[in-house]
């Protein structure tokens, strides 16, 4: 499995799942078991270079004005639903990270009532590990779990205070518009 087979398989669970999270990891197991051991393991060995790619101060600044805060867990949960958009989201968004502010779950309304609907999707971090002990019968083996965290690291960039409004104001004009 390579990266484009990666999004083929997030975009058919997307458009089976109806834009619901739960539904769309679901589908991604379910199409995940019926393919080979070697695919489960490349999906997962993508998906954690995916996160590790995208794990930087520019992304969790705009995760974190998006769900009004963002923890270390709610950044991997938030990069979980980004990552359930599909290609053309997350690619635009590793680049440009305001380029979010176009995206209709952030520009409705109710997202940003009360702030009670993060935009998280943590059950899609779990799909191979879900195909994999259902194809195998066993746990998602330990060691292809611990050399995945071990992938190289990639710089989070500038660090910054989330909590200064001028900065966000700066960094995401875009997406400040639309939230704040």
């Amino acid at each position: 499995m390579d990266r484009d087979e990666f999004w083929t398989l997030i975009q058919a669970a997307r458009a089976a799942g109806g834009g619901d999270c739960r539904q769309q990891a679901a589908h991604l197991v379910a199409a995940l078991q019926q393919r080979p051991v070697d695919d489960i393991l490349a999906f997962d060995r993508i998906l954690d270079e995916l996160l590790a790619e995208s794990y930087r101060w520019d992304l969790w600044g705009a995760a974190y004005l998006i769900n009004g805060g963002c923890s270390d867990d709610g950044f991997d949960y938030f990069r979980g639903w980004l990552l359930a958009q599909g290609r053309a989201t997350w690619e635009a968004a590793v680049g440009d990270p305001d380029s979010l502010a176009a995206h209709p779950q952030i520009r409705a309304p109710d997202q940003h009532a009360g702030r009670e609907s993060s935009l998280w999707c943590e059950p899609i971090l779990s799909v191979a590990y879900k195909a994999y002990e259902a194809v195998t019968g066993q746990e998602f083996p330990v060691e292809v779990a611990v050399a995945a965290h071990a992938a190289p690291e990639y710089s989070m960039g500038e660090d910054w205070d989330f909590d200064d409004d001028e900065e966000m104001r700066r960094r995401y004009p875009r997406l400040w518009a639309q939230i704040a």
